[in-house]
């Protein structure tokens, strides 16, 4: 049966019982901020220009389009994708560290959705917008099930920056040696790839999601985006020489894009079962046996230059990407994403207080350099 011709059966409707806050949920959130903001510290201290405390590294700015699919069915068809249209993007590339790495410390990469033209009911501190954001990485599972491990985890994350960038690159080559360990044996460990274990693989082919959850209108689910067109296909998997590259995975986007177009396919994955696909457990991945991802938009990105420092002095100085900037038919969900909000909020106060530009939310793409 064509992908499309399959519909996840009975999609559980919200109820604001699936959510609850944490034990000292305001205590972990006041810890993620310091933690975050001893990033940005530290690193603005090494580059005399302020950074995004995480993902501080672009490796393409891409600007496409975003077309809703026609004929999807009521389930699916919600919020930005209620009905057939096309909007203009723009896509960050990233991987996750705070300080700029030469890329040989491989860590999990991020895409970045910046959908332009929204209209409708907005989330809080987004009224007046109108931009839809969708924050991705590499993998279905989120490093931390709640917010609290998530803290431990960036502290883990913290207390590398600012180290010896040559003792970085020793320790990512024996993370990523037992990271191909347990993967031949049928294992993955989401911890040694987010401190430099992640294969040295090319960044066009890989598979994003949100990997936590959020409304679809009264339902709930989660995004990814996948490649689909062939050039992006043959590149699933593809070692990446990075020797000697400290920009490689940039050098191989920028490559890619002078001669090649991309597609890829947006799919949501609607939540059927609440017990098997939980709200606040954010490292459960939700079993796609039980509720698969179906295709509801379609992102095309042309030949371009994939990034220059004109495009980054717009995108990685004054625009801020986060789930909270949109809908209210998309609002995150879960402690994960409370938390997280607050986080992106002191990130972009703190780069625009530094660098001395705002931070704005674009009502078109027209000004956006080539």
């Amino acid at each position: 049966m064509p992908k499309s011709d399959i519909v996840s059966p009975f999609p559980v409707r919200y109820e604001a019982r699936f959510e609850h806050a944490e034990a000292d949920e305001d205590a972990t959130q006041q810890g993620l901020i310091e933690t975050l903001r001893g990033i940005s510290e530290k690193t603005f201290a090494d580059e005399g220009h302020a950074l995004r405390s995480v993902h501080a590294k672009s490796h393409g700015l891409l600007r496409g389009e975003l077309k809703v699919l026609t004929g999807l069915p009521p389930e699916l068809a919600q919020g930005l994708f209620t009905f057939p249209k096309t909007y203009p993007i723009v896509m960050r590339l990233s991987t996750i560290p705070g300080d700029l790495l030469h890329d040989r410390v491989s860590t999990p990469r991020g895409m970045a959705i910046k959908v332009v033209g929204v209209e409708g009911e907005r989330l809080p501190g987004s009224e007046g917008q109108v931009t839809q954001d969708f924050v991705l990485v590499n993998g279905p599972q989120f490093v931390a099930p709640d917010g609290k491990s998530f803290l431990k985890s960036l502290k883990l994350l913290a207390s590398t920056t600012d180290k010896a960038p040559s003792l970085k690159k020793v320790f990512s080559a024996v993370a990523r040696g037992a990271e191909k360990v347990i993967e031949s044996v049928g294992g993955e460990s989401a911890t040694l790839k987010s401190i430099g274990g992640h294969p040295e693989t090319h960044i066009v082919g890989e598979t994003f999601y949100s990997q936590v959850p959020m409304l679809h209108g009264p339902y709930m689910a989660k995004l990814s985006v996948v490649p689909i067109s062939p050039g992006m296909l043959l590149l699933k998997n593809a070692h990446l020489d990075l020797r000697g590259k400290p920009n490689g995975l940039r050098e191989a986007v920028v490559d890619f894009f002078s001669s090649h177009s991309a597609e890829w396919e947006v799919r949501v994955q609607l939540c059927t079962d609440i017990n098997l696909m939980p709200i606040e457990d954010a490292s459960a991945v939700w079993p796609e046996e039980a509720s698969a991802y179906l295709p509801v938009a379609r992102i095309t990105v042309p030949p371009q230059a994939a990034w220059s420092e004109a495009r980054s002095a717009v995108v990685d100085d004054t625009y801020s990407f986060s789930p909270w900037h949109g809908l209210a038919a998309h609002r995150p969900l879960g402690a994960i994403m409370r938390l997280r909000k607050a986080a992106y909020e002191m990130s972009a106060r703190f780069r625009a207080a530094h660098n001395g530009r705002p931070i704005q939310e674009p009502r078109s793409l027209d000004d956006l350099p080539d």
